[in-house]
């Protein structure tokens, strides 16, 4: 940072710098535990060595102390895990309903409140590029873009198809239900400059845009959707009321997308980027929630189970998300 030139290229240097902040908030954090720790077995030798009633209180507290301590070393083992060459990069979210019409786009919102409760509370700021509404409730897509020191590294845990088990609301004879939706997620690139892009191969249509939003909705062809002829990835952006800033975010994600293909093509990465995930139906899913006739949401890869659904919608997924990062198919 002390070089003359570094400053020339404003985009590398703040990349530089947010890495250089990075590598010092976990050393940081690492000495933090290294002291806590000492004081623990410092606290434990004096209580064993002047154990009585009198010592009843103190450790009491020191239990408590060390559960905390216990808690923020956890937490801090969990993001050394996330060593993938995209981890600590912010993400892309994908949110799909599978077959059944309304049951699967509720289904596919209740997820979307998931994430975006999930995201809130690791601190993350959460934008809404496209969403297309059901046709009666629900959602029939929605793309978020989720901002955040290591949000790709978390999220790709949640990658695949989620079951959900429950009477329907939308069904008068109050029948047991079961709905899919699947979630698709990639890193946001923060040097894009590996994917080129010829733009002969882009068609770009604009249209009015149809979500949530200010006074411009519905009244200019704000809204851009860009497909990849040779790919037939297709991506659109409505957020922004500009067209000229909804079509740099669409193409910021298809280039994500064409990443997230590339890798698949090369194999030897396959495993650390793309889950088969199939289709959005029975057999394929990665968890199921079920809200009757039983309370439980079940990870199917790592047999992790919790009692309480409602928690789980409420954005608590951090037993799912740090069993996947400690099993094998973080490897």
């Amino acid at each position: 940072m002390t070089e003359p030139e570094f400053w020339s290229d404003q985009e590398k240097a703040q990349q530089v710098i947010r890495e250089v902040k990075e590598l010092k908030d976990t050393i940081e954090t690492f000495n933090s535990l290294e002291v806590q720790q000492e004081e623990l077995e410092m606290m434990l030798d004096l209580i064993i060595s002047e154990a009585g009633e009198e010592s009843a209180d103190l450790i009491r507290e020191q239990a408590k102390e060390f559960s905390q301590y216990q808690q923020k070393l956890d937490a801090f083992e969990l993001t050394l895990m996330l060593h993938g060459p995209y981890d600590r990069n912010s993400a892309i979210i994908e949110l799909h309903p599978g077959a059944g019409g309304t049951e699967s786009q509720d289904w596919a919102e209740m997820l979307l409140r998931m994430y975006t409760r999930w995201a809130e509370k690791k601190g993350y700021k959460v934008e809404t590029l496209d969403y297309l509404p059901g046709d009666e409730a629900g959602i029939k897509s929605v793309t978020l873009f989720i901002r955040g020191l290591n949000a790709y590294g978390y999220l790709r845990a949640e990658k695949g198809v989620h079951r959900l088990v429950r009477i329907s609301p939308f069904d008068s004879s109050g029948r047991r239900h079961t709905s899919f939706a699947s979630l698709n997620v990639v890193p946001e690139l923060e040097d894009d400059s590996e994917i080129e892009i010829n733009p002969k191969d882009l068609r770009i249509d604009t249209y009015h845009s149809s979500g949530a939003g200010g006074q411009s909705v519905n009244t200019t062809d704000s809204a851009v959707r860009i497909t990849h002829l040779p790919t037939g990835i297709v991506v659109t952006c409505q957020n922004e009321r500009s067209q000229i800033k909804n079509r740099e975010r669409a193409l910021k994600v298809l280039k994500a997308r064409l990443l997230e293909l590339k890798l698949e093509e090369q194999q030897a990465e396959l495993n650390a980027l793309k889950g088969d995930q199939g289709e959005i139906a029975w057999g394929n899913q990665i968890r199921s929630y079920v809200f009757h006739p039983y309370s439980m949401v079940k990870d199917h890869r790592t047999q992790v189970e919790v009692g309480h659904v409602q928690s789980v919608m409420d954005g608590d997924l951090t037993p799912f998300i740090e069993a996947y990062l400690r099993s094998p198919f973080n490897r």
